[in-house]
């Protein structure tokens, strides 16, 4: 292993930040309410509401990251319409200088060995938190789309004690607050010093739990549910300086509108919240007495009032702990009319159909307006709902389903260069009142253009079509794209050369190769329009620049390669269950998100598909239960005002029923002073999602091998940094690393050689820029599923430790590490990769379970491709079917499954996953352990 790394990123940040939007978001505003639902909790009717807060003036500051100038310009999806040539996707930060993920900067060079025949990577690390430059007084926008604007008070906070007094002497304040720590003792076992080189075996087998907080029993009961909200720090440090110390990432994960099976709705007419913050009343404030409570943000003393004390539930008057908003850190308002300026938008769809001859060759327009016919009273909405259709090739073609027509009337534009809209009120209607229009429609589509030959695509003019139909409502446009644009504006050319692909320095054309989807993306936000992408591609169809659309506008990609309904069954069945799932998922439009926290600590850098209205407000013209979002931190002040540290999350929206809603979620975490805690209390899986999307960003503001080797550098300076808080005896030989971080080194692996990052000859340039798009997109949880796959051994299985679930008996195998070791010649295993799941057959498993699952005698007889199982009468064949459909329903998409023999030439789909392997470019884990061992000993 020699040489050094190629040196520092200084590349010019890619959008930098210039102020508030010149014009943008002028569109409609936000929604009204007409009324509550059936079965919501309602208050008494006395009081009037408080009415809408005052303009913001203290806004999170924005920072820099560590070896960046100060004044040098932050990035994000853009707040300023202007230069727009210079932006280059949805990096949300300038990455530039050496400074570590902590924040304290690396002290030499690194390099690693690469297999084979590869240069050394190099390159800084993950940059580090920022360090605060505040925002100038008044320079944030004001009220936008109904949005209250919020405020930090200039007040000074009301002292309470630190940590440290606060846990030797719990009852000296009364109330919440007093109650939330415990001792700040954390668990030996949790930063007790493990060598890992030793004990290389650290998957566990059973799934991965995060870190509890050490918080009293009482407020953990009320913590947020980690797969909503968490931190990747459970104990936040109460120094910048800790925390640079500690040189690991401190974020924020969050998928703020998943679906939930219990969630409490309320409906009154004053929605208690913070007058200085404008945080919502949440289970962590502090009651002064019965009038007064204290914000555990900023801790200022609040009024409360008097409806306040009437229990929604019971109907009576009481204490106010017993509010559902003291007694759930998730919870959701029904909006009075303060959080609304003009009446509640429709739900509205508009789809958008390629019908060139790829388009129609594939064969994806049966399978979609099949599936659509089947799903059409299944769409969001009510009475009010909208509808409309436009096919486009190399011209564009409306649809009049106006009530009252005999059948559908096709109006032609051939003009692009010119866009104009033919009857423009006749082009979306009601969906109940032209149902049987629009049903005729989908059945005559298809056949339509099963002859057309024309092989142009003019995707370009038809989202320019689809704003200026929009406009007027806002909603959701879904978009089926299946070639490269190449007639009109927006047209693109192919960019992969097969050549770059062997490169070891860098993979080009990551970024967009025009900015038109990104600024059409722009004004669609403007609009409360969000674009969602359907990609079905034999060939390049340049995602990094059709991606752009969506991102910008809170939309969604969907890529199906090589599609066809013939030959690859298995993207038909994905795309069939993935439609239907779009279509009947909750939605919610117009929505805006804004994170709160504790005085003292700022957030940066926003990760997913958005627009940054301002410093802090991330505009959503539609959110979905699928998206997830991060952020990156910094701790501006020193936290010694609270042992406690909080943080609410509130997502106000229109449903797709017309009601203005705001879903909040509040985290509680706890404060150390302690390096050994902050250790303690990180959570791995949620510092590998946070940085894998922040090295998706560097991947497009640097080259991927500076994103490849900072991963590596996070690992090696968080252990260098553990490794200064042993003593001398404990320090040792070996890789010494706390057992909480013990996991870190095995995913950093794992994400050197996923498909967004690794340096390989055989991932195509859509598939790498796709897989970096899901990873900024995906909620935590199906991110690490993408890094890390699960292994189970299923040839096997047993009753012994299963679960009911649904009246089923579901077996409940062990998970094993991804290595070919673990891999008997008689075994069959289950891999789930998050987006399909593998069963490979090795050549010698059993007859008997060959016979009991797939009804053939020997291995030679099993079918490729295979991608269901039979259902067989008997114990083998169920527990395995009844497996895999546990593990499908857990996930919002589907996951097509793909049956693959040993000496199948599809092996390579399963084998390449098998990380602790050494790979084409990667050593294998142990020899990453070996690495990471002489780095650190440096």
């Amino acid at each position: 292993m020699s040489g050094p790394p190629t040196g520092a990123m200084t590349g010019p940040p890619t959008g930098a930040m210039t102020g508030p939007p010149t014009g943008a978001m002028s569109g409609p505003p936000t929604g009204a309410m007409t009324g509550p639902p059936t079965g919501t909790m309602s208050g008494p009717p006395s009081g009037a509401p408080t009415g809408p807060p005052g303009p913001q003036t203290g806004a999170p500051t924005m920072g820099q990251f560590p070896g960046q100038p100060v004044g040098s310009p932050t990035m994000g999806p853009p707040t300023n319409m202007a230069n727009l040539t210079s932006m280059s996707g949805p990096p949300t930060q300038d990455m530039q200088g050496r400074g570590g993920v902590g924040g304290g900067g690396l002290t030499g060079k690194r390099a690693y060995p690469q297999y084979p025949n590869q240069t050394p990577m190099s390159g800084p690390p993950l940059p580090g938190q920022m360090a605060g430059q505040p925002q100038p007084a008044g320079s944030q926008p004001g009220p936008t789309a109904g949005v209250p604007n919020d405020t930090y008070g200039q007040q000074r906070p009301q002292q309470i004690p630190n940590a440290q007094s606060y846990a030797q002497s719990p009852n000296q304040y009364e109330n919440s607050l007093s109650g939330g720590m415990g001792k700040l003792n954390i668990q030996q076992g949790d930063t007790r010093p493990l060598n890992l080189l030793q004990n290389r075996h650290v998957l566990p087998s059973t799934p991965v739990e995060p870190p509890k907080p050490n918080l009293s029993p009482e407020y953990r009961k009320l913590v947020c549910n980690p797969d909503i909200f968490r931190t990747t720090l459970t104990s936040i440090p109460q120094t910048q300086q800790l925390l640079n110390k500690s040189k690991l990432p401190l974020g924020i994960l969050i998928h703020p509108f998943k679906d939930l099976t219990h969630l409490p709705v309320i409906q009154s007419s004053v929605i208690v919240r913070c007058r200085s913050c404008r945080t919502y009343i949440n289970p962590f404030v502090q009651f002064v007495d019965h009038r007064r409570w204290k914000c555990n943000l900023c801790y200022r003393i609040n009024d409360l009032p008097d409806e306040f004390n009437f229990d929604p539930v019971t109907r009576t008057y009481g204490e106010p702990q017993r509010r559902p908003e003291i007694k759930s850190s998730t919870i959701e308002f029904i909006a009075p009319s303060e959080y609304m300026l003009r009446p509640p938008q429709p739900a509205t769809y508009l789809f958008m159909f390629d019908v060139c001859f790829n388009a129609v060759e594939s064969g994806y327009l049966s399978v979609a307006c099949q599936v659509l016919l089947e799903e059409l009273d299944k769409l969001p909405g009510d009475a009010r709902t909208m509808i409309g259709f436009v096919t486009f090739d190399s011209t564009l073609h409306f649809y009049n389903l106006q009530e009252g027509l005999s059948r559908p009337s096709m109006m032609v534009v051939s003009d692009i260069d010119d866009i104009f809209l033919p009857c423009p009120n006749d082009l979306l209607v009601n969906l109940q009142e032209s149902k049987e229009l629009i049903q005729e429609l989908l059945t005559q589509l298809p056949s339509m253009f099963s002859g057309n030959k024309e092989t142009q695509s003019a995707l370009g003019p038809a989202l320019q079509s689809a704003l200026k139909l929009m406009s007027p409502i806002g909603g959701r446009v879904t978009v089926f794209q299946s070639s490269l644009p190449s007639h009109g504006p927006g047209t693109l050319k192919s960019r992969e050369d097969m050549s770059q692909r062997t490169n070891s320095k860098d993979i080009p054309n990551l970024g967009p190769a025009t900015d038109f989807y990104k600024k059409m993306s722009l004004d669609c936000s403007a609009q409360q329009i969000s674009v969602d992408l359907f990609l079905f591609a034999n060939n390049y169809i340049d995602i990094a620049s059709l991606s752009c659309v969506s991102k910008f506008s809170g939309g969604c990609v969907n890529y199906y390669p090589a599609f066809h309904t013939v030959r690859t069954p298995a993207e038909v069945e994905r795309f069939e269950n993935d439609f239907r799932r779009y279509l009947t998922r909750k939605i919610g439009f117009e929505a805006v998100m804004r994170i709160r926290c504790t005085k003292g600590l700022s957030i940066h850098t926003f990760h997913g598909n958005f627009f940054v209205r301002s410093t802090d407000l991330l505009s959503l013209p539609n959110i979905n239960p699928d998206a997830g979002f991060a952020m990156q931190m910094s701790i501006e002040d020193s936290l010694n005002d609270s042992p406690l540290a909080c943080f609410q999350a509130a997502l106000l929206y229109t449903s797709s029923k017309g009601e203005r809603r705001i879903r909040v979620h509040t985290l509680c975490l706890p404060v150390t002073n302690q390096l050994s805690e902050v250790y303690a209390g990180a959570d791995t899986q949620g510092i590998v999602s946070l940085l894998s999307r922040m090295a998706v960003d560097r991947t497009l503001t640097a080259t991927i091998v500076d994103a490849r080797d900072a991963l590596v550098n996070v690992c090696i300076d968080s252990l260098s940094a553990f490794k200064t808080t042993l003593s001398s005896g404990q320090a040792g030989v070996g890789l010494i690393g706390p057992n909480s971080l013990r996991l870190l080194p095995l995913y950093t692996l794992a994400m050197l050689k996923c498909t967004a990052f690794k340096l390989s000859s055989s991932v195509r340039l859509d598939e790498r820029v796709f897989a970096m798009d899901m990873l900024k997109y995906h909620p935590m949880i199906y991110t690490m599923l993408m890094i890390h796959p699960t292994l189970y051994p299923v040839h096997e299985l047993s009753d012994e430790g299963a679960i009911s679930h649904d009246d089923q008996t579901i077996p409940q195998p062990p998970i094993l590490s991804l290595s070919s070791e673990h891999l008997f010649k008689n075994g069959a295993y289950l891999m789930d990769r998050g987006d399909a799941l593998y069963l490979y057959i090795n050549r010698e498993v059993s007859p008997n379970f060959i016979q009991s699952v797939f009804d053939v005698p020997d291995f030679q007889s099993i079918g490729e491709p295979m991608h269901e199982l039979p259902e067989l009468d008997n114990a083998v064949s169920d527990r395995l079917r009844n497996f895999i459909q546990y593990l499908e329903e857990k996930r919002p998409f589907h996951a097509p499954l793909h049956v693959i023999r040993e000496d199948s030439r599809m092996r390579i789909l399963f084998l390449r996953h098998l990380v602790e392997d050494r790979s084409e470019s990667v050593m294998s884990y142990y020899e990453f352990l070996q690495h990471l061992q002489k780095e650190v000993g440096k």
